[in-house]
């Protein structure tokens, strides 16, 4: 046996995340690059701004009727999203 501990590059990763405690910062930033790519440039351009505050995310939309439609799907949103981050991180969407 090596007087080294051996790890791969993932678990060396995984504890240097968990030991600066990353984990949330990085959940956070990828929920943010997810909603343009998984809702699309017409609905990316409508939002104006993407917060992640205590595993809610809020959402600031500028056209009333895209943000009456997407208040009705807001489970599904949280339930992409948190499918697209493979963890159930998101608790609630909330869309001003």
């Amino acid at each position: 046996m090596s007087k080294y501990d051996e790890k791969t590059l993932k678990e060396a990763l995984l504890e240097m995340v968990n030991q600066f405690r990353l984990k949330q910062g990085i959940s956070e930033a990828r929920i943010k690059a997810a909603w343009s790519t998984m809702m699309g440039p017409s609905i990316a351009q409508h939002t104006t701004q993407v917060r992640v505050i205590r595993r809610k995310l809020y959402l600031l939309i500028d056209s009333p009727s895209l943000r009456q439609e997407l208040f009705y799907g807001r489970e599904k949103i949280r339930k992409m999203l948190n499918e697209d981050l493979g963890e159930e991180y998101l608790e609630e969407v909330i869309i001003r």
